[in-house]
């Protein structure tokens, strides 16, 4: 059996009217106001979290002039892959003298075209198989690198976040590593291949691969002096039901009781209609202000659950002073 939500009366089976026949409350809506009110707290604390990401999301890009420095060399360090990154030149019986120079897009062609049954014969050959690691050590750093290169961009939408000049340094250096490994590795394996075929062999890194770990070293220096002096976040400022959200979030953390809320929010959304109303002119006496000041008290009892006549009176006299300053 149901029972009155407002004075506890126990309903019959046959009392099937929206209204309790003890307290005339309307059963349907009743407690409404207090669920909108809880659900319009609740986007606007989320709305403040969200806005301290987006704030500190403008800062990771363009909240100084080394993190706009910062974003456009970590783009630009793209660039050199698409330079000279090593050349190799090779002939032999019935083969013309013919050199090509290599850069990201040549790896690529590569890696679509790539022969996994040549590519396994040539590990397992006697003679260049363990020269031959070193090329795919080479090739498949080199590509990693790059790949990285697009992980730090990405992740600089969170560089202001609590871990995020560790996770870009960090970043930086595992991008330079890798690209001294290949570089490294290339080396290794051309020289094993002109060992084996001096006439018919010889390969050196182009310049790309030097301005390419340059260009890396650059962004890594730029983290590293923004880790020092840090980037001022500058934060908009979000309101819960009025209160700063800082300090909402404080007092829900401390256990602060729904009622005590709603009497400061009630105290926060009269004053910025006070100020309002002052920059406007029209609250300039006396009598205003303690109209309002009256308005303020019944506000906060209706948001303790008090009769609504006694609101009506407050919006009354707040309506009354304005209009009696207007007319002066």
């Amino acid at each position: 059996m149901a029972t009155c939500p407002n004075c506890g009366y126990k309903l019959k089976f046959y009392e099937w009217k929206p209204d309790c026949p003890n307290c005339k409350v309307n059963l349907v809506y009743y407690g409404m106001d207090e669920k909108l009110q809880n659900d319009a707290d609740k986007a606007e604390a989320e709305h403040a979290r969200v806005q301290k990401k987006i704030d500190r999301l403008k800062a990771s890009f363009v909240g100084s002039p080394l993190s706009l420095a910062r974003l456009i060399l970590s783009v630009l360090a793209l660039g050199p892959l698409f330079l000279t990154l090593c050349s190799v030149s090779y002939s032999g019986p019935f083969i013309e003298q013919t050199t090509k120079n290599i850069n990201i897009l040549s790896l690529y062609n590569f890696v679509s075209s790539l022969n996994f049954d040549s590519l396994f014969a040539m590990l397992d050959s006697a003679l260049l198989g363990k020269t031959f690691i070193f090329f795919l050590v080479s090739f498949a750093a080199v590509l990693l690198s790059a790949v990285l290169i697009i992980v730090s961009i990405i992740a600089l939408t969170a560089a202001c976040g609590p871990k995020g000049n560790i996770r870009n340094i960090t970043l930086n250096v595992i991008m330079i590593a890798l690209a001294v490994v290949s570089a490294f590795s290339f080396t290794r394996f051309s020289s094993g291949i002109h060992s084996v075929f001096p006439e018919f062999y010889s390969g050196s890194l182009g310049i790309g691969a030097f301005v390419y770990i340059a260009a890396l070293a650059v962004v890594l220096a730029i983290n590293i002096i923004i880790t020092v002096k840090g980037v001022d976040v500058k934060y908009k400022q979000t309101y819960v039901g009025g209160i700063p959200s800082e300090e909402y979030f404080r007092l829900v953390e401390e256990g602060t009781s729904k009622e005590t809320l709603r009497e400061m929010m009630a105290d926060a959304l009269l004053a910025q209609e006070m100020d309002e109303l002052r920059k406007k002119g029209i609250i300039t006496g006396e009598e205003e202000a303690e109209a309002l000041a009256m308005a303020a008290h019944e506000l906060e009892k209706e948001v303790t659950g008090v009769a609504e006549e006694t609101v009506e009176e407050a919006v009354e006299a707040v309506d009354e002073a304005v209009e009696a300053d207007i007319q002066e």
